[in-house]
């Protein structure tokens, strides 16, 4: 089982910033680095979406609506990825989630929330 434990969420005001981290436990030690990791976000109303991912090499890839204000990066030795989330808008309100797929199983983290205020 893989545990994923999502946290640094909160309040803020638009254009402010937050820094989410994403840990992970359980049977994860020795392939954390191998595996893509991904930040998703939903809002209410709204289908979950895709924020980000990070490859095991570190390649990158964000949605268009965040490109230029968010960076996900990962630290393998702590098994943790993090999303760096700076100029936030209102429509970036949601509970951000952490995801990643091993051996075809996906696995979800609890979730944080965001929420940006005018």
């Amino acid at each position: 089982q893989v545990q994923l434990v999502e946290s640094g969420g909160g309040l803020v005001q638009a254009g402010g910033s937050l820094k989410l981290s994403c840990v992970a436990s359980g049977r994860i030690f020795g392939i954390f680095d191998t595996n893509t990791m991904g930040w998703y976000r939903q809002s209410p109303g709204k289908q979950r979406e895709l924020v980000a991912t990070i490859t095991r090499s570190g390649r990158t890839y964000y949605v268009d609506s965040v490109k230029g204000r968010f960076t996900i990066s990962r630290d393998n030795a702590k098994n943790t990825v993090y999303l760096e989330m700076n100029s936030l808008k209102r429509e970036d309100t949601a509970v951000y989630y952490c995801n990643t797929n091993i051996l075809s199983s996906d696995y979800w983290g609890q979730g944080t929330q965001v929420t940006v205020s005018s």
